[in-house]
């Protein structure tokens, strides 16, 4: 039985590749093994090969499969490399590309009044902040400074936050499912305190990156600041092109 949702505004071959990409993920399909054929998979889940197609060609670009002429779609061994920009989140990010991570909170959550700053959406009122950092392998990769709106997540301060997912946890305990986030990017010189976690020496380069997440009927719920080491990981974004007809 299919289990894709033809009523779902998310595409069918979306559907598809997340699902395999899941099954990838899980160990279902295992680096260096052949997945279904198109054909299986269009009987499997009673959809046109066409969108099989489409599904596979989004994991080839996304680097999760490859095909080999005349012998079929293989999975292949995940690069260090971490898709940590998408809206997914940093944790799924990092689960996605097959490291070792650990996520701890540097400073819990605390209600607080957001100094002026024209990119902060919450500048001048108040918000729930805190900070985490990511360890990749052992190696401190990600510092992220968080603030979320106050009414939307009232009850964050209770909310056990070690090692888990904000997504989640923004689905799981506030209903809530993002839906779009705009964000810019630039090189920034490390703060002492940012360095200080981040294992750099003040000054040092960063990729500095400024998120604004936005919920249905509710935009600028979430804002971020995410200070990235590019010293021994690679920080990607996966960029799709729009799918006409």
């Amino acid at each position: 039985m299919s289990v894709l949702n033809a009523d779902s505004r998310v595409p069918l071959y979306h559907q598809l590749a997340d699902l395999l990409r899941e099954r990838i993920r899980a160990g279902e399909y295992p680096a260096g093994d052949r997945i279904p054929s198109e054909p299986e998979l269009s009987r499997t889940f009673g959809i046109g090969r066409p969108t099989v197609r489409q599904a596979t060609d989004l994991l080839v670009r996304q680097r999760c499969l490859e095909r080999r002429r005349g012998s079929g779609t293989f999975v292949i061994h995940p690069p260090d490399e971490i898709d940590a920009l998408s809206l997914a989140g940093t944790m799924a990010s990092f689960a996605k590309s097959g490291l070792a991570v650990t996520t701890s909170i540097v400073e819990p959550v605390r209600r607080q009044r957001v100094e002026p700053d024209p990119e902060n959406p919450f500048a001048g009122r108040e918000a729930w902040t805190l900070q985490r950092l990511s360890r990749a392998e052992g190696t401190p990769a990600l510092l992220e400074a968080l603030w979320f709106d106050i009414e939307l997540f009232a009850g964050l301060d209770g909310i056990p936050l070690e090692g888990r997912s904000l997504s989640q946890l923004a689905d799981q305990h506030f209903r809530l499912r993002a839906e779009s986030a705009g964000q810019n990017f630039r090189v920034a010189n490390c703060d002492p305190a940012s360095a200080g976690h981040l294992e750099l020496q003040p000054g040092t380069p960063i990729l500095l990156v400024k998120r604004r997440v936005h919920f249905p009927g509710a935009p600028n719920t979430v804002y971020s600041e995410l200070r990235c080491r590019t010293d021994e990981l690679v920080f990607s974004q996966t960029l799709e092109t729009p799918q006409h007809g």
